[in-house]
């Protein structure tokens, strides 16, 4: 190994280095003097020839590592560069050096940190209107008249709720978390959820708009990632291969999905049986110091976040091993794709789905499924005819969602900050303690130090994009239940910043140099000339939208309709503007002296008689009572669902129907009034189309043979425009634009 390097790779870096921009091969040095950095581009070239060479026996790289004649290849970091200035904690208010993480590690790493500099920006507004949403339920703490009323309501006993819990509890007991719902299930949080999906309108637009002119300084505006995997795929195979379509390859791969993310959903039930099994064990335990509603959903929260941390590891695991495993062609792939980026792109839906459904989906039934199939007390669903589905609290299931959000947004930001930084800093530490000392080779001690850095592949920048996806769906998706989302969001971008940076340039292997165009839009060969044609600019002057673009579009749209299901059907906002205006003292127009909500808890409990339960189960301490209440809205008489019930399911489906509406309209008008490209970036494209035009035209005009004629008999009259050979006097003149941008 150490031969190769002094003969192989030390050689060829340095006949490399003497060469320009103009000098490469195959013409894909650049033409102008704004270009890709001459080491990043070294470092490609290098990646790309050890990757494709092939020995006279046909073995490639990968199999001359599985035969141990190599064992890794890696490029160098620098021993002193700029940017271990900034990678450190005492630069954490800094601004970022995008320029200087371009020339180092690529274009795709300098996007991924002038994207997440930009969303972190950009939370600021919406973590303060959280904040302020929170603080204003926070003021009105103790001040709802609904709060009021189950504080004072000691003569209304409620039905049993679990099998083992016989009592019927009083509802003044449920205060304190009557008072903790209000905090976030108020007018406010309807307010939240539209400024919410304004804003993840508004900053996907601003961000197409800063990449636009990012893009643009560095010369890449115009470039064209499908054009350069066919012609890097032209360097080794010359031959024309048609894409052949299979569609039972597809419906293959589709099942396949299809299966995983029935198999995530599966996972979200077993959550479902612990928290059932869960409420039956705690209330067998009936500990004076334990809520049982409390400890449920505590403990449910950790459970999912276990969960989550698992399918993380091992579909992650998994799926980087197959794709590793199928790096090297295309033609391996499962699904045929045409690009190495095309693949990428398919792999980055497919993996964002299976991470959006373990995430989300037991929060998906926390918010829309808890509560609303468990029968009523006389006639409870179970589960295996054995124990009661656990159900909301008596204020609703908003703080069963708040409590399992919080919990996993917490742990998530924390630990997995902690866990990101401390597991690459001890995995360098015992490198290097378990080096050999007889290994040390003061000619190659900085190679020996960069091999002892921790590993990197293809998907490592993959694995950054994925935590900050999920976050951001995390930050958008239920924010009408967790209103601190943005700001937790906040603190824990300021810190992902300095992270990422530590660990790229201190404690892992430089990365290959990738060029890209956009978040995760990949070009990963060398620059095509600028200009190549009229009809290859016209292609490229709307850039295509990356995967990563994609998956963000997609967690706004989704955002609006779950927060508008979140606001329908999981909170009390639309029972209580229902009894308010059609049930309560303030319905027709009224204006009493009492508040408009005024009886509300005593509407929005339905009666049970003692008699009709299961054994009929009495307690001493009751005085014989004779009926108890539970939430929903069923007749006294045969326990069905009564007209209440009805109407507020239509006007539920109506509202949410509005909101969706409304909110997507909103977002159109946003997406339509902030334009993608700025003007400025506009008029630069078509002034430097221009010029390549007009050079085109003077170096065809200089080529061209003069035509045969008589000389002009007479000089040209004084500031008139002479005439050229080839132009009639009918035609355009010299210099002007024609209507088709062509010059005439």
């Amino acid at each position: 190994r150490t031969e190769w390097l002094r003969g192989g790779l030390r050689p060829t870096a340095g006949r490399l280095a003497g060469l320009t921009g103009t000098e490469w091969p195959h013409e894909v040095g650049p033409p102008r003097p704004v270009a890709t950095p001459l080491s990043c581009f070294r470092i490609r070239i290098i990646n790309f020839i050890l990757r494709n060479t092939r020995m006279p026996d046909g073995a490639d790289w990968d199999e001359l590592v599985r035969r141990d004649v190599f064992e890794v290849r890696f490029p160098l970091h620098k021993a002193e560069d700029t940017l271990k200035k900034w990678a450190r904690w005492r630069a954490l208010c800094c601004k970022q050096p995008i320029d200087d993480i371009r020339n180092y590690f690529g274009e795709k790493v300098a996007l991924y940190f002038a994207w997440l500099g930009w969303y972190t920006c950009m939370l600021a507004p919406a973590a303060a209107v959280g904040l302020l949403v929170f603080l204003c339920g926070f003021s009105l703490f103790g001040s709802s008249q609904i709060s009021k009323e189950i504080c004072t309501a000691s003569d209304i006993f409620l039905c049993p709720r679990g099998d083992h819990d016989h009592s019927y509890q009083r509802l003044s007991d449920t205060c304190a978390f009557a008072k903790l719902t209000h905090l976030f299930d108020n007018e406010g949080t309807v307010l939240f959820a539209i400024f919410m999906a304004v804003w993840a309108t508004v900053f996907l637009e601003l961000w197409k708009r800063k990449r636009a002119r990012v893009v643009l300084q560095w010369d890449l505006y115009g470039w064209d990632e499908d054009e350069e995997d066919m012609a890097l795929g032209l360097i080794n195979q010359n031959e024309l291969q048609l894409h052949l379509h299979s569609y039972l390859r597809s419906a293959c791969v589709l099942g396949l999905s299809v299966l995983m993310i029935c198999f995530m959903i599966g996972l979200a039930h077993l959550l479902v049986v612990y928290r059932v099994l869960a409420a039956a064990a705690f209330s067998h335990l009936a500990l004076p110091f334990l809520e049982v509603t409390v400890a449920v959903v505590a403990t449910g929260a950790l459970m999912h976040y276990c969960m989550i941390l698992i399918m993380t590891k091992e579909v992650g695991a998994g799926a980087g091993q197959a794709s590793e495993a199928q790096r090297g062609t295309v033609a391996s792939h499962p699904e045929r794709p045409r690009t190495f980026s095309e693949r990428e792109s398919k792999f980055t839906i497919k993996f964002f789905t299976l991470q959006f459904f373990t995430h989300f989906s037991s929060l998906i039934y926390t918010a829309f499924i808890l509560g609303r199939i468990n029968g009523h007390p006389g006639k409870s669903v179970r589960l295996a005819g054995l124990w009661k589905l656990e159900e909301c609290h008596l204020s609703g299931c908003m703080m069963d969602l708040f409590v399992q959000m919080a919990v996993i947004m917490v742990l998530k930001q924390t630990l997995s900050n902690c866990v990101e930084y401390l597991y690459p800093w001890l995995t360098h530490k015992y490198h290097c303690k378990e080096l050999q000392q007889d290994w040390r080779d003061p000619e190659f001690s900085e190679w020996q130090r960069n091999y002892l850095l921790n590993h990197v592949n293809i998907f490592s920048l993959f694995d950054e994009f994925m935590e900050m996806m999920i976050q951001y769906g995390f930050t958008t998706t239920f924010v009408a239940a967790f209103p601190l989302a943005p700001l937790l969001a906040l603190v824990s971008n300021v810190v992902e910043i300095r992270l990422d940076a530590i660990k790229m340039t201190r404690l892992q292997r430089r990365l290959v140099p990738r060029m890209a165009k956009d978040i995760g839009q990949d070009l990963p060969g060398a620059r095509r000339r600028a200009g190549s044609g009229l009809a290859q600019d016209r292609r490229s002057a709307q850039p295509r939208t990356g995967p990563w673009l994609q998956v963000l579009e997609t967690i706004g749209v989704l955002a609006v309709i779950a927060n508008g299901m979140v606001i329908s059907f999981t909170s009390e906002f639309i029972p209580r503007l229902v009894y308010k205006y059609h049930y309560g003292p303030c319905r027709a127009g009224a204006q009493p002296d009492v508040d408009c909500l005024t009886g509300y808890v005593n509407h929005s409990l339905s009666v049970f008689y003692t008699k009709d339960l299961p054994g009929a189960r009495q307690t001493q301490d009751t005085g014989g009572l004779t009926e108890c209440r539970y939430r929903d809205y069923r007749s006294a008489q045969d326990y069905s669902l009564s007209e209440e019930f009805w109407v507020l399911l239509a006007i539920r489906m109506a509202f949410l129907i509005l909101f969706e509406h409304v909110a997507l309209c909103i977002k159109l008008v946003a997406a339509w009034f902030v334009p993608d490209v700025p003007q400025e970036v506009k008029n630069k494209v078509l002034e430097d189309k221009f010029k390549r035009l007009r050079e085109k035209m003077t170096s065809w005009e200089a080529r061209s043979p003069q035509p045969p004629g008589p000389a002009p008999a007479t000089a040209p009259a004084p500031g008139a425009q002479p005439c050229r050979p080839g132009w009639g006097p009918s035609q355009h003149a010299p210099g002007r634009v024609g209507p088709q941008g062509g010059r005439s």
